[in-house]
């Protein structure tokens, strides 16, 4: 009886794995050709890779397609490979991290340029160019790699560095699990959360401020207080990932045998579906973004006129 019950429990234990695995796979594989749709446009046009503001938005794209692989590549590996080298573990956290932490910096630049656009539009091809685009960029994942080398330095001076030769299950919660960590995440999310909030905040500002003056192109001006609230919009789901473990403790003592079930539901909710939402907020809403999307759909191809041979 009690060997039925064991196997029971372990089939189910497999069902609920197998199918947390499938739903994070398949919507992950769903996010990432929905992106890619994008980037191959983006690439397909030169009205697009010689602008600065659509540079940055296929950056966020990209970044976005990256975290999203990183993130359930990760998630795969808690369940299919639970001894993970060391190195490669914090190789892939650094990695997912930087590009979790590039998705703010990358929409307060966005916010930049749109006010650059509006409020000095007499300087902004001198402003913003493709080539400080390209290094505003690189400052952007300099910026954003550097929390995660504070914690391998953390841990190069906390632990012993024999550490790098053992084994564990692959989880930012397995590797960080010292108070200096803790603290030092606290920090850093402050830090993030106030800098791009305040550039969100007093580019919307300036913006609406232009917007009032202006005399003329007051349509432009309103569609960039848009732009900006709308990356306010995204910055809020963005920063839902960081409030996982907030809800987990709310919630889990609440439903204790459904515990997985809650903290799997927060992940895809908090960390997943914001990711689905970046082509659909900006790329669809762009009309020459739109204009390439729906003859991509429809499969409009150039004609290509052949003329007879003169003999």
């Amino acid at each position: 009886m009690n060997s039925s019950v064991q196997l029971y429990n372990l089939q189910e234990r497999y069902a609920d794995s197998f199918a947390k695995n499938f739903t994070i796979v398949f919507l992950a594989v769903i996010i990432v050709s929905i992106n890619g749709v994008f980037v191959y446009i983006f690439f397909r046009s030169s009205i697009f890779y010689n602008d600065p503001r659509y540079i940055l938005y296929i950056h966020l794209v990209i970044n976005d397609m990256l975290m999203v692989c990183l993130s359930v590549t990760l998630f795969v590996m808690s369940f299919a490979w639970q001894n993970v080298p060391f190195p490669f573990c914090f190789t892939l956290l650094i990695v997912a991290a930087t590009a979790h932490k590039n998705t703010p910096l990358t929409l307060a630049s966005m916010a930049v340029e749109r006010y650059i656009a509006i409020c000095k539009p007499l300087h902004h091809h001198q402003i913003c160019t493709v080539r400080r685009t390209y290094i505003l960029i690189s400052l952007i994942w300099g910026v954003g790699v550097i929390p995660g080398l504070n914690d391998l330095i953390v841990i190069v001076i906390v632990r012993p560095l024999s550490v790098f030769k053992t084994v564990a299950l692959c989880s930012s919660a397995t590797l960080y699990n010292t108070p200096y960590h803790e603290e030092l995440s606290k920090i850093t999310l402050g830090l993030y959360t106030s800098v791009v909030w305040l550039i969100l905040v007093f580019t919307y500002c300036q913006v609406l401020v232009a917007a009032r003056r202006a005399s003329a192109d007051k349509t432009s001006a309103k569609k960039a207080q848009s732009t900006i609230l709308l990356h306010g919009a995204q910055l809020l789901l963005c920063m839902l990932s960081y409030i996982t473990p907030v809800l987990d403790k709310i919630f889990l003592p609440l439903v204790t045998d459904q515990q997985k079930r809650i903290s799997f539901f927060n992940y895809l909710l908090t960390n997943i579906v914001p990711r689905l939402l970046t082509p659909l907020i900006y790329g669809v809403r762009d009309k020459h973004f739109y204009n390439h999307l729906k003859g991509f759909y429809s499969c409009k191809l150039p004609v290509v006129k052949v003329e007879p041979s003169k003999q």
